[in-house]
């Protein structure tokens, strides 16, 4: 359909038939004064002709380029930062000869994907460029998403923002975003954008300058001619009491934040409930564990979840207290001891798993007790604290293999006329059963939390979906579909960036995305793991590129420590990544 009407746009702006109402509007857009010098493309032009990207500096800038001289441009700029790839021998396209010049340029660009939306089966070489086609093939091969909602943002940004039809206004926007969109100089707040005019030569060269400058080639081009727009942005990170004292005392915990605020994150998910306790004074955990805060000597002397959000919202972060542990515990732990019942198990009769050298149980997610008791944490939070939401992770779930303990096989017994779980743990009908009734104590808690704070947001940060149901019986697909899902931070820890790439472009990523802000979780490292930071910041950009709406890192101690380079290159690394402060996207309306 894209291709289809796209296609029947080139022919009618290309043919000059824009009549009726449209031509009307295209009537009311100012033609742009000729750019008599050509100077502030310059510099960039020349920069491009040394990287041997440009043959010469050509002799005039203002004449409009064929789609042929677009391609072998392109094509060469793209050999400093892509892949190399094979050429193809053959192309689609009907009117591109094998032995002709572009040929080359033309396929390579086409295995990439950068003609997929507006050209079908004729080329046209000589054919001049229109400034639309030229962001259409960008965002297409570059893989560039808008994370804003396309035409708010451009009816903000463009004064003729009417002239960008709709089958294009994703790309034109995701363009705007990554800041590859040249115009020019206008003095006012919204710029002219001209879609529908010839790409001229300086267009093209400054926007492979803007390109390029994304992997440190010399950004040339005045910030007067290139669209800057500010997108909001979900920069995160946990703070957990793994491997780290950050929440161990006050002054640690200010100066993490400090950190933080000056590096430009907006977001921090302190957990609150991890390895059996809460990590803040809890009247609710008390007679159940028989402690009110996790044993630390630290947490004795003053309540952390109090102060994160104090000083948080001072330094203008949002703060959401991050259930860690969900239904998980330690085996030896005072929860486990004090409620027996409250343990699930294997068919076999065994409760624990091993992570790592901890072993593990699993609190019976489908108990009315557990569920009150984790139901009761969650209001007590959301009641007693200035949170802006409360996250809940993977750990909200169940291994697969769990589920066969008295009281759930009973459960299942009374809704299957009797009949007992299937011996088999990944039955589909079984695994079902049991995602189902999770499901529902999700909504539970997600109309709990509302109840009493209905600007908290409702946060979900899960595995894949693929591997999230199948193994721990994580249905967040529907969760998201239904409504219970406010912020999504996508648990994607995978070191090879084209799998990082597919899990984040996943059918069900993709429908979760139209509905609500949807962050990647990005690994920073373990102790015994350590992530580079070029890897880190292929992430980043990968994420940014794909329009997604921020991405939360991994943990706080990892972000500096444990990696080959020293703690101030790693913080410097993330200054590079946020050079300026932006806000979080609106979860709530």
């Amino acid at each position: 359909m894209l291709k289809t009407t796209v296609l029947g746009m080139v022919r009618g702006w290309r043919k000059g038939l824009l009549g009726g109402a449209f031509a009307s509007l295209v009537a009311l857009v100012p033609e742009a004064e000729a750019q008599v010098s050509t100077s502030w493309v310059e510099p960039c032009v020349e920069n491009l002709v040394e990287a041997e990207i440009l043959e010469d500096v050509p002799d005039r800038l203002n004449v409009p380029m064929t789609r042929a001289e677009f391609a072998r441009t392109l094509d060469r700029t793209l050999e400093r930062t892509f892949p190399e790839i094979e050429t193809p021998r053959e192309t689609r396209f009907t009117d591109v000869a094998t032995n002709s010049p572009e040929f080359e340029a033309i396929a390579r660009l086409e295995r990439r994907g950068f003609w997929e939306s507006f050209l079908d089966l004729v080329f046209g070489s000589d054919r001049k460029l229109a400034r639309w086609e030229m962001w259409v093939a960008l965002t297409d091969g570059l893989d560039y998403r808008a994370a804003q909602t396309p035409r708010s943002l451009l009816d903000r940004t463009y004064r003729d923002a009417i002239l960008v039809p709709p089958d294009i206004e994703a790309a034109i926007a995701a363009a705007t975003e990554r800041q590859i969109v040249v115009v020019s100089p206008s003095g006012e707040d919204a710029h002219w954008l001209y879609p529908y005019r010839l790409a001229t030569r300086a267009d093209v060269a400054a926007t492979m300058c803007l390109i390029l400058a994304k992997d440190g080639f010399p950004n040339s081009i005045p910030e007067e001619y290139a669209v800057r727009v500010t997108v909001p942005e979900i920069r995160g990170v946990w703070l957990t009491n793994v491997d780290s004292e950050v929440l161990f005392s006050r002054r640690e915990l200010r100066q993490a934040i400090d950190r933080l605020h000056r590096l430009n994150f907006n977001t921090l998910y302190p957990t609150v409930w991890n390895w059996g306790y809460t990590l803040y004074p809890s009247a609710v955990a008390e007679p159940v564990i028989g402690r009110a805060v996790d044993p630390e000597p630290g947490l004795q002397r003053y309540d952390m979840l109090a102060e994160a959000i104090e000083y948080g919202h001072r330094k203008g972060l949002r703060v959401i207290p991050w259930f860690e542990f969900g239904f998980q515990a330690p085996s030896y732990s005072e929860l486990a001891r004090r409620n027996p019942d409250w343990l699930t198990q294997r068919s076999d009769g065994s409760q624990t798993i091993m992570e790592g050298e901890h072993e593990r149980v699993w609190l019976n997610p489908f108990h009315p007790e557990v569920q009150q008791f984790i139901l009761d944490l969650l209001v007590e939070i959301a009641s007693n604290y200035d949170i802006d939401g409360i996250q809940l992770d993977d750990h909200l779930g169940l291994p697969v293999e769990f589920g066969y303990d008295a009281y759930t096989v009973e459960l299942y017994r009374s809704e299957h006329d009797g009949a007992a779980p299937p011996e088999d743990y990944t039955d589909p009908d079984w695994i079902r059963w049991r995602a189902d009734k999770i499901t529902e104590f999700v909504g539970r808690a997600f109309r709990a939390v509302k109840a009493v704070n209905p600007d908290a947001v409702f946060s979900v940060s899960p595995n894949p979906q693929h591997f999230a149901y199948s193994r721990y019986l994580q249905d967040w697909e529907s969760w998201e579909r239904i409504g219970y899902i406010e912020e999504l931070v996508l648990q994607v820890y995978r070191d090879d960036i084209d799998v990082f790439a597919m899990e984040l472009q996943r059918p069900e990523v993709e429908a979760a995305r139209h509905h609500i802000p949807v962050g990647i979780a990005i690994l920073t490292g373990l102790k015994n793991r350590p992530i580079e930071l070029d890897l880190i910041r292929q992430k980043v950009r990968k994420t940014r590129e794909l329009g997604f709406s921020g991405m939360s890192f991994f943990f706080y101690e990892s972000l500096w420590n444990w990696a080959e380079d020293p703690p101030e290159v790693r913080e410097g690394g993330f200054a590079e990544l946020f050079p300026e402060a932006v806000v979080a996207p609106d979860v709530i309306d």
